[in-house]
């Protein structure tokens, strides 16, 4: 992120790390058939009376909901945008805190149903079509936040709330001047500022809040439920890295060159080292790139085991990183586990507890910066000319003088490819690593290996001396330097995209 910040850096006002949309569900410890069974019979309800019991409760959850409504609910029959609904009702009745609206539809829910066989009935889960209840509030901290809660059996809740929306309120709390459109920041007065608050919402006690919302939505936590309480995780989590730009022009010339770079350069390889990941052996699941054309402009995502990184520019006046988790087992975190058969404090995979948000946070930024450095290589990086003399001169490495590089030469950039491959940028390059992209074919013979290891250390040494790489301490891997990355990415650069695209009258 700092390659691309400094060297656009004329251009732009400031860079903002901040949660957008998180949602969160709660699920009961009845929300598994054994656990729903034994609540029944400690209640001491018959399984063949579950068809008679589950649309009592269902309609105790509707009446409480209209109550609240103070009416009927408004039944939407078909897909609209509800939160334009509840803005345009807040707006039409001069509400500015607490409940807004309660609408109600039909939706495919997980359920149970009973199944008869051999032995007693049982329960088991099925997907049913079920009337689903949108309270939707203003609240004073997150503004407009929904809450779903479904009428059937497990009776799942899931509550949404905005993190820019929060940010907004945080910043007029503390008199801080802002520019707002949509869902976005175009201009802040104060952007440390800004970001030490969007910081303080990773840290905010979740489970005592959504369990508020919890029981004013639902009043069989206070009778039949009671002594129940709802176990809430982070159902998908989504983080976005804003790029303020000075205007939309600034953005404007610059984000077609970053689209074509995205989808045409960067690679499975690349995506899977942004997202801090080793590119596996045998790769089960997919790298997917599309590029999508909307009202407001062209986004392209990345998509891998549910997790998506999406770059697009809002307002045609911020560059937007967006990473979205969805399945955080792809990614490990810190905590207590069971290995061996021992309670030990190891890296585990990530679950969806809302105490790890801080960690979703954590990995999602990450991948932010990884992404956006791997866009610093766009729109001719700046070589000066006291770089380029000495570059394509001879140099010294521990005493000996090393050739001068060739920038265009077929066999120089064939190196240069090899070293600036995404996968190494997470954890460096070994000389091995460069074996495959420097077409050194394996071979049993010791005297072969031996000289192709040889002829990568005399490249690897050619880089060094000229200062494109440097080695890691302690290790025997190697990482691309700054001077390196702008010094190879143009020559790159100019061989595959300039100098084609200006030679084609005279060839």
């Amino acid at each position: 992120m700092d390659s691309f910040i400094h060297k656009h850096r004329d251009k732009i006002t400031g860079v903002l790390f901040c949660p957008d949309r998180l949602i969160f569900k709660g699920h009961l410890p009845i929300s598994y058939a054994q656990g729903l069974e034994n609540f029944l019979a400690h209640h001491r309800i018959l399984l063949k009376d579950f068809k008679d019991f589950g649309p009592q409760q269902a309609q105790r959850l509707k009446d409480h909901a209209e109550r609240l409504n103070g009416g009927p609910l408004q039944f939407l029959r078909r897909k609209v945008r509800k939160d334009d609904l509840a803005l345009q009702r807040a707006r039409s009745q001069g509400i500015r805190e607490g409940l807004v609206a309660v609408f109600s539809c039909l939706e495919t829910c997980p359920t149970f149903q009973i199944r008869y066989g051999k032995g007693r009935p049982r329960l088991q889960h099925d997907y049913r079509r079920c009337l689903v209840l949108y309270f939707y509030f203003l609240d004073r901290e997150f503004g407009l936040i929904h809450v779903r809660l479904t009428t059937w059996f497990p009776l799942t809740i899931q509550v949404y709330v905005n993190g820019h929306e929060w940010l907004a309120r945080a910043l007029r709390k503390h008199h801080i001047d802002f520019e707002q459109r949509d869902n976005v920041f175009l201009s802040l007065n104060n952007v440390a500022k800004a970001q030490q608050l969007a910081d303080k919402l990773l840290h905010k006690k979740w489970p005592g809040f959504l369990n508020v919302l919890a029981k004013r939505c639902n009043p069989l936590l206070g009778d039949l439920l009671k002594g129940l309480s709802y176990r809430w995780v982070t159902d998908q989590a989504e983080f976005a890295l804003d790029i303020l730009f000075k205007d939309a022009e600034a953005l404007g010339s610059l984000y077609p060159r970053l689209l074509e770079h995205a989808v045409l350069h960067l690679g499975g390889e690349d995506i899977l080292s942004y997202l801090g990941r080793k590119r596996p052996a045998a790769c089960r699941d997919e790298v997917l790139t599309d590029l999508k054309k909307y009202r407001q402009g062209f986004r392209v995502k990345h998509r891998y085991q549910g997790n998506w990184i999406k770059m697009y520019d809002k307002c045609a006046q911020v560059l937007r990183i967006e990473i979205v988790i969805n399945h955080p087992a792809t990614f490990r975190v810190r905590r207590w586990g069971t290995r061996q058969g021992r309670r030990v404090l190891d890296w585990f995979p990530l679950i969806k507890s809302v105490a790890f948000l801080h960690r979703y946070a954590h990995v999602a930024h990450q991948a932010a910066r990884r992404y956006l450095n791997g866009l610093a290589v766009v729109d001719d990086p700046q070589v000066s000319q006291d770089l380029l003399d000495r570059t394509c001169s001879r140099a010294s490495f521990k005493g000996r003088k090393r050739r001068a590089l060739n920038p265009l030469s077929r066999e120089d950039q064939q190196l240069f490819l090899a070293v600036l491959r995404g996968e190494h940028a997470l954890r460096g390059f070994r000389s091995r690593d460069l074996a495959p992209y420097l077409h050194h074919q394996p071979s049993k013979d010791p005297a072969v290996r031996r000289r192709q290891s040889a002829q990568r250390s005399r490249l690897l040494q050619l880089l060094r001396a000229h200062g494109l790489i440097a080695k890691l301490p302690h290790t025997r891997r190697y990482q691309v330097t700054k001077r390196g990355l702008a010094f190879m990415t143009t020559a790159i650069y100019l061989r595959h995209k300039a100098f084609p695209a200006d030679l084609t009258e005279v060839a």
